[in-house]
């Protein structure tokens, strides 16, 4: 896919034109961040947290209001399970195509099925990403107003076309670097192979002595 190679390239340029975002932490530090849209998912989100148990890492999801809608146990045990929760919409819609009224309704229902769901305060959930990572300066400038810290990425191996495990892998490693935020997804699109995926990435980035930590130390 044409997306992959780019994004690399467009991350600086991306990085500077949008600074209030957070792109990545410390690069002097060996700290990196493993975050995971689209969830959550009663088949693919389960399997990846037997996988992050196992290594006793813990992580970063970005649930649609939806999902955790349909879905309130898996998110339950996210939470449970100390990883960190942050909102991706109620749908996977572009936020530049909502009304401002729109698209606070959209956060404000996924808070409150999240603290339905699993018992977290509303007011503990802060960190966002929006669908694709598409926002213009004004979604931007509403998300800040209303108290929210956006979340983009460092290395997107663009998981959701299901490229093959080894190419996502392989594109995970070669890109990671001090402060990286690493983002694949455990949806409908994508999350088949998520937890297999993160089953060969974590051990390696390990073993290069990276230290897996949640958004809020970022």
């Amino acid at each position: 896919m044409v997306l992959a190679p780019l994004l690399p390239i467009l991350h600086p340029i991306l990085k500077l034109t949008f600074p209030n975002c957070l792109w990545e932490g410390n690069t002097k530090n060996s700290e990196i961040t493993l975050t995971f849209d689209d969830g959550p998912h009663p088949e693919y989100t389960l399997q990846l947290l037997e996988i992050l148990d196992k290594y006793q890492i813990q992580a970063n999801f970005f649930l649609l209001g939806k999902c955790v809608e349909y879905y309130p146990e898996v998110t339950k045990v996210i939470y449970e399970k100390g990883h960190r929760i942050g909102l991706h919409g109620y749908e996977h819609i572009l936020f530049p195509k909502l009304t401002p009224i729109q698209l606070k309704s959209s956060l404000e229902k996924t808070k409150t099925l999240i603290h339905k769901a699993c018992g977290l305060a509303t007011e503990l959930i802060c960190d966002i990403r929006p669908p694709y990572g598409v926002a213009t300066p004004q979604t931007l400038k509403l998300l800040n107003e209303w108290g929210y810290r956006t979340v983009m990425w460092t290395v997107v191996p663009v998981d959701w076309v299901r490229p093959g495990i080894s190419v996502v892998v392989n594109r995970v490693v070669q890109q990671t670097s001090n402060g990286s935020i690493i983002v694949l997804h455990d949806g409908y699109a994508g999350g088949q192979d998520v937890a297999k995926s993160a089953a060969e990435i974590i051990p390696i980035l390990l073993e290069k002595n990276y230290t897996f930590i949640t958004l809020d130390k970022m």
